[in-house]
């Protein structure tokens, strides 16, 4: 295979994506430069350190809000920017400086970066872009296990198939949500003033070994990761019956989807594509945890907090129809899969993610 870009640098790269991805160039392309950056804020990032060094993959410690280390960076020819701060919690409670300042001017000083380098930039931005009261007002009903989506003529950019890229975006969406979108702007601006090749991809859930999995982000790995270490968990919200749904998506689906993407760069100029599992690949907690029980062979107890947080929704299903048409990709794992595959390497590196995960 072959690939017009040499030098990628990948932020957040000791990260979950952005080490998969790391990882993944330098298997299918050897002779490409990878250069991973990260500040390793997140707790378990250092472990993918020497999946890094592995497979030959530079790494720099850095932090992308800090000029003086953006100097240091080499040379690159595409920047894929997966640094952020990734939960919908960030800022609901509290101020919003740190989320804005890793989201936005972490962004901002990214984006300045490529531009210096005349490089292409591909963003991985959200699914919660989308405004939270507008997606909870979509029609539903209310299944044994799960909350569905029930279409109707005359909702913009809403069907069976989920929420499509033109689903409008008026409304509050959280910090979190506020600060990719502004990114997304932002990126759009570069692309028009400066004529850099530029990407979006919104992603919803995204799953799979290396995640290191915490209660308000990364809830399938946290899900697995209590019934293999016999630890309890909890309903949130919308009832507290774990019918809320989130389609979910593979990050080595991801991975597939990226190089594809990256042979076609000559044609980027700000395109934004919903990234997601879709219909076929979601789940309600509800139905995750029958999943991981049947995975793991164990039952752990479930309790039950009906209250819901104010940026919390109903149901995400992504719209990935024009992705699935433009890139001749679709996702290939199930949950299931995702779930199991994420099982047995928590097995495998027990000792060392007990302490993060247990």
């Amino acid at each position: 295979m072959t690939m017009d870009f040499r030098k990628i640098l990948i932020t957040g790269g000791a990260g979950f994506v952005g080490a998969k991805l790391a990882v993944g160039f330098k298997r299918s392309f050897s002779d490409l430069q990878v250069t991973a950056v990260d500040n390793l804020k997140r707790r378990g990032s250092e472990l993918n350190l020497s999946r890094l060094r592995e497979h030959g993959v530079d790494f720099l410690h850095g932090d992308i809000r800090a000029a003086e280390d953006i100097q240091s960076w080499p040379e690159f020819d595409l920047l894929v920017d997966c640094a952020a701060e990734p939960s919908v919690q960030a800022g609901a409670w509290g101020s919003p400086a740190g989320v804005l300042a890793n989201n936005l001017s972490g962004t901002i000083n990214c984006l300045e970066a490529a531009r210096r380098q005349g490089a292409a930039f591909l963003l991985l931005s959200t699914s919660r872009v989308y405004p939270i009261q507008a997606v909870n007002d979509l029609p539903f009903e209310e299944t044994d296990s799960r909350y569905v989506w029930r279409a109707k003529d005359g909702i913009a950019s809403f069907s069976s198939y989920g929420i499509a890229e033109e689903f409008p975006l008026e409304g509050a969406r959280s910090f979190y949500g506020a600060s990719k979108l502004a990114c997304e702007l932002l990126l759009e601006e570069y692309a028009y003033n400066t004529g850099m090749p530029a990407l979006v991809n919104r992603c919803g859930v995204l799953a799979g070994p290396w995640q290191m999995g915490k209660a308000d982000q990364g809830v399938v790995t946290l899900w697995i990761a209590r019934h293999v270490f016999s630890k309890p968990l909890r309903y949130i919200g919308f009832g507290g019956q774990g019918k809320q749904v989130r389609d979910v998506l593979h990050v080595a689906d991801l991975f597939e989807l990226l190089v594809k993407q990256l042979r076609t760069a000559p044609q980027w100029h700000g395109q934004v594509y919903n990234v997601g599992g879709g219909t076929e690949v979601s789940t309600s907690l509800r139905e995750l945890t029958d999943v991981c029980s049947r995975v793991s062979g164990a039952r752990i107890d479930v309790d039950s907090s009906p209250e819901t947080s104010h940026v919390d929704v109903r149901i995400h299903i992504s719209d990935a129809r024009r992705v699935a048409r433009e890139f001749d990709w679709r996702p290939q794992r199930t949950v299931e899969q995702i779930v199991s595959e994420t099982h047995d390497w928590i097995n495998v590196h027990r000792d060392s993610l007990a302490p993060i995960l247990g």
